[in-house]
């Protein structure tokens, strides 16, 4: 997995993922899923259930709206899972100077580093959720191709034509 971000202020960082541990308790998951991001479990549920599993046990939407500049910049935002808006996608935007998220006179410029900052953090999730797993998994299907077809399986294929020419 590709590494993440660092936080601009790992203190805060710290902080709010050591009382979201305090709100649902220390090393709890959900029950049905077994999440353990604790942003994304319910508080006081018993037994633990995360938003997903709580929402799709009610028969409602496990998505939520991310406004990907902050609400206060611009109404651009898209669906995500609830789980990763509350554990992935809200934790980064708290990390943003608060004027810059808050932005509440309406500065065009705070709004510009806004939607920078946006386009960066959903870049990051993008990466994470879509392509970081391709690469462990094209290795370990080369090295199962290998060891099935011999050193060179790709030739005589339609993949020949990949093969880098120097």
């Amino acid at each position: 997995m590709p590494k993440k971000m660092p936080p601009r202020d790992p203190i805060r960082a710290y902080q709010r993922e050591a009382t979201a541990s305090r709100r649902v308790g220390a090393n709890q998951k959900c029950v049905l899923c077994g999440e353990t991001r604790p942003e994304a479990l319910i508080a006081g549920n018993k037994p633990t259930l995360c938003a997903a599993c709580k929402r799709k046990k009610h028969g409602r939407s496990t998505f939520d709206t991310h406004h990907v500049a902050g609400k206060s910049n611009s109404a651009v935002a898209i669906p995500v899972p609830v789980n990763d808006h509350r554990a992935i996608l809200s934790p980064a935007q708290y990390d943003w100077p608060k004027e810059t998220l808050e932005n509440p006179d309406g500065s065009p410029l705070l709004a510009a580093a806004a939607h920078i900052r946006g386009f960066i953090d959903t870049i990051y999730y993008f990466i994470d959720k879509l392509l970081a797993w391709i690469p462990e998994f094209l290795e370990a299907l080369h090295a199962l191709l290998t060891k099935r077809l011999g050193p060179k399986w790709w030739r005589k294929t339609e993949l020949q034509k990949f093969v880098r020419r120097h």
